[in-house]
């Protein structure tokens, strides 16, 4: 190593250890410029870990930053989320702890975890469960979220419940002849919930609950909103577990 690259090295540290002091690449000479960049790549390619730490430090804190902005579209959003008025709720209505969650009836991760949610809540018994229709994988998609939402407003809240096991195990396309199959299955007027489907009421539940996910930028399913905490795919923990430490947070 020359003395100018030496020289150089030992002044960026110096630099970017003592926060009053500014390192200004510009302020050097094209020769300096040269011989700080060689210098750079020599140590990097010398000691590779340096680059792999930085990248981790780099992964650390745009984490720590995403979920610093998840906790603020949760609080900026805490009425739309917990208290719409027209999503479904389940578990303890009374519960000490909310969960939301996104749903899309054609979604291979939604279906395989619907079981272990509703068994987490039942388990815990303390939780207030809110679905939340959100189709974004096609026609099929909204055609389902549009019956399920068509029972809950026409049938109630155990019709929906029904409805929505039913569908999250329906693996034929979402035509109106198995959407009324599972009608009947369920002990509804399949009819009558046909000419629901349509309705500004159904559309206007979808296209609220689209805005939410446009404002809390939730570009798949599932989604969980756990107390403050946005969880953005499923708990690698296991819903229970990720619960338990939720709580253990409050």
């Amino acid at each position: 190593m020359t003395r100018l690259t030496a020289a150089l090295l030992l002044s960026a540290s110096t630099a970017l250890a003592t926060p009053a002091l500014a390192f200004d690449i510009a302020a050097m000479t094209e020769e300096e410029q040269a011989a700080f960049g060689a210098a750079v790549r020599d140590y990097l390619m010398e000691n590779p870990q340096v680059l792999i730490e930085s990248i981790n430090v780099l992964e650390t804190r745009q984490a720590e930053a995403g979920a610093q902005n998840d906790l603020t579209l949760v609080a900026d959003s805490r009425e739309a989320l917990f208290d719409d008025g027209y999503s479904w709720v389940g578990g303890n209505p009374e519960g000490d702890l909310t969960m939301v969650e996104f749903i899309d009836y054609r979604c291979g991760v939604c279906r395989q975890f619907n079981e272990e949610v509703f068994d987490a809540v039942e388990e815990d018994g303390n939780i207030r469960l809110i679905l939340k229709e959100f189709p974004i994988l096609g026609e099929d998609s909204e055609m389902s979220s549009r019956f399920a939402i068509a029972v809950h407003q026409i049938a109630g809240d155990e019709a929906y419940l029904r409805a929505h096991d039913a569908l999250m195990e329906m693996r034929a396309p979402a035509s109106m002849a198995a959407l009324k199959g599972i009608a009947r299955d369920i002990d509804v007027d399949g009819d009558a919930i046909e000419a629901h489907m349509a309705t500004e009421a159904v559309t206007s539940v979808l296209r609220r609950n689209r805005e939410l996910g446009e404002t809390m930028a939730i570009e798949g399913t599932p989604t969980f909103v756990i107390g403050d905490q946005m969880l953005r795919g499923v708990p690698r923990a296991g819903v229970a577990e990720t619960i338990t430490r939720i709580r253990e947070t409050m």
